[in-house]
């Protein structure tokens, strides 16, 4: 699945690489470490408004979920949406025809299970300093008249490599490629036509080296440099 981002990247280069203006840069803060527990603030560009750069939370709340708890109880389960199902889901559907997003990342995390351990990985795109995550976006509005952003991120069957990376859930984010995005954010593109647009990005386009257990670690605070720099592990069973 894909619940721990990095969007290590200044207003500037946001704005440049999108060609779109971020709405509420006051509130925008990078960071080389964003997990989906934490419920964070991340740009996303919406659907019919790519001129424009939103600030959404992750964990999607459907438009029409009733009350505050509820709200809070689905947006923990709505992470990450897999494409394959994304029609049949009524926390999804609505989203899918009206509400897709990109979500601009520098690099993402996943985990790899080696016996009884759990490396860190960090993956980016050849070529590409920010790319984009494909995504469901929705404002729900709280009973007390609050407005509340929210996406999710889509997830696709991994490809090879990330399959022998995430080798547990074998899945990955769907990365659109650049001639894509303008596409899926198209408001008269049809539901059908969108979720077509969703598959594995090839093996030769992932760069991914192993990272610090600090990556792993809730204690820690992750917003430094280190938690995405190349880290070297021993083989296991290894005297050395």
């Amino acid at each position: 699945m894909c619940f721990t981002v990095s969007v290590n990247i200044v207003r500037e280069e946001l704005e440049q690489r999108y060609g779109a203006e971020l709405i509420d840069p006051d509130k925008y803060r990078p960071s080389y470490y964003y997990h989906a527990q934490s419920i964070p603030q991340m740009p996303v560009v919406c659907c019919g408004n790519d001129s424009l750069i939103d600030l959404a939370s992750w964990g999607l709340i459907p438009s029409w979920i009733a009350n505050e708890d509820d709200a809070e109880s689905i947006r923990r389960k709505t992470f990450n949406a897999r494409a394959e199902s994304l029609s049949e889901k009524p926390s999804y559907s609505a989203a899918l025809e009206s509400g897709r997003c990109i979500i601009p990342v520098t690099g993402f995390f996943e985990w790899q299970h080696q016996g009884n351990r759990k490396i860190p990985w960090y993956i980016t795109i050849s070529g590409e300093v920010i790319f984009s995550l494909a995504g469901l976006y929705e404002r729900w509005i709280s009973p007390g008249g609050v407005t509340v952003k929210t996406f999710s991120v889509i997830t696709v069957e991994a490809n090879s490599i990330m399959a022998e990376i995430h080798n547990t859930k074998k899945r990955m984010p769907a990365i659109l490629p650049r001639e894509l995005e303008k596409i899926w954010l198209k408001p008269v593109l049809k539901p059908a036509d969108a979720k077509n647009l969703l598959s594995p990005l090839p093996s030769e386009m992932i760069q991914a080296h192993t990272v610090s257990p600090l990556a792993s670690d809730n204690s820690s605070d992750r917003n430094v440099p280190q938690v995405i720099q190349p880290y070297s592990y021993p083989v296991q069973g290894s005297l050395f």
